[in-house]
């Protein structure tokens, strides 16, 4: 989990590039969830999830602007 500071700094496209990510790695967590029906760090999808939500605000705010 990281603050939403850090992300403020970033351009656009590299948020944009981020969220891709970070939603490829929330598919896989779910993915590998549905296949072992067990996870090792279940608290990840929680913390990818409010990831994502940071920075969707972040670029929610600034087309505001």
């Amino acid at each position: 989990m990281v603050k939403a500071r850090r992300w403020c700094d970033e351009s656009t496209e590299q948020l944009e590039g981020e969220v891709k990510n970070l939603r490829d790695e929330l598919f896989n967590i779910r993915n590998d969830l549905a296949i072992n029906h067990k996870l090792e760090k279940s608290h990840m999808i929680k913390a990818t999830r409010k990831d994502i939500a940071r920075i969707l605000t972040i670029l929610t705010q600034r087309a505001k602007q």
